[in-house]
């Protein structure tokens, strides 16, 4: 199996995950096909990459992060004047200098949810995300001190991650199973999670089970947050593309279950912009209702290279 195809593969079986994670492994992907497309021109060449840029794509329905990416990629070599034997080069610049934007965003998200944490108050999370980690650790370094309630996160286990980081650093963590979230909403102070997407409609698409905490947060009057980067934004919705609900391998539930059983693993849920507070981003915390302003004046480059 060659890098490429075990990049596509474990992309698709999540032991690549973390939206960051997945970009930058995409991109090295479609970096070594470039240096391995045979081709008698620019167009051609162009041409191949995208079938390529299209299978990493498919990898993940729900990956606006990677998809941004590699269209800002094949968008700025289309304009590009380089040559053939220059793309390989040219996707290295432009990739490291989005990824390091990404770093900085995250940095400055970590700065401003920080901020919004108060001593001795508790914060409920779902799954794990590296933008919350970074709010919880910077908080908890400029000397803060709070309790952190969050759902092992079925059936991956993915608060399995959460716990292991949290605890690491001495951060008194308790971690629930998902079905006790209502029951454990009520002893938290607010409530943070990442993205997966951001919609045109300034929706949130995350890891199952984040509508029903924040469902469970609006019962019982407790702020709920999304901490993502703005590059989260898929601008495909714009034009009435609906965002597909990656459907998992039932075996992942259950591997040897009886016969005839249906069993769904739906990977994400929606949650309407009406039951979240604000997002907390690189450009502070922007509510639903601003989210798609704030793209388009600060980021015109998410639309590029969408096609309509």
């Amino acid at each position: 199996m060659d890098f490429f195809a075990k990049v596509v593969r474990d992309i698709k079986t999540i032991k690549i995950q973390g939206a960051t994670n997945v970009a930058k492994y995409a991109v090295k992907a479609l970096k070594w096909k470039s240096q391995r497309i045979n081709a008698k021109s620019k167009r051609d060449f162009l041409i191949k990459l995208e079938k390529y840029k299209q299978t990493l794509i498919e990898t993940r329905p729900t990956e606006p992060l990677m998809r941004n990416i590699l269209r800002f990629i094949v968008h700025n070599l289309r304009r590009s004047e380089v040559s053939i034997q220059e793309i390989p080069k040219l996707i290295d610049i432009t990739a490291s200098e989005f990824l390091f934007n990404i770093k900085e965003a995250k940095q400055k998200i970590a700065k401003v949810g920080a901020r919004m944490i108060k001593k001795d108050s508790t914060i409920f999370t779902h799954c794990h995300s590296s933008t919350v980690m970074g709010i919880l650790k910077e908080a908890w370094r400029s000397g803060k001190r709070f309790n952190v309630i969050h759902t092992e996160s079925r059936p991956l286990y993915q608060g399995h991650i959460t716990a292991k980081e949290l605890t690491k650093i001495g951060i008194p963590t308790t971690m629930i199973v998902d079905s006790a979230t209502s029951t454990y909403i009520k002893k938290a102070d607010m409530a943070i999670v990442g993205a997966d997407v951001i919609t045109s409609e300034s929706s949130l698409i995350n890891k199952i089970g984040t509508l029903y905490l924040a469902l469970a947060s609006k019962r019982v009057n407790i702020p709920f947050f999304s901490a993502t980067v703005l590059a989260k934004f898929d601008p495909e919705t714009i034009f009435g593309k609906i965002e597909e609900i990656e459907m998992r391998n039932p075996k992942e539930i259950w591997k040897n279950p009886p016969k005839k059983l249906k069993i769904l693993n739906p990977a994400f849920d929606i949650t309407p912009r009406n039951l979240i507070n604000a997002y907390i981003t690189e450009e502070g915390l922007v509510t639903p209702e601003s989210v798609s302003d704030v793209i388009y004046n600060n980021y015109p480059w998410v639309l590029r290279g969408v096609r309509i």
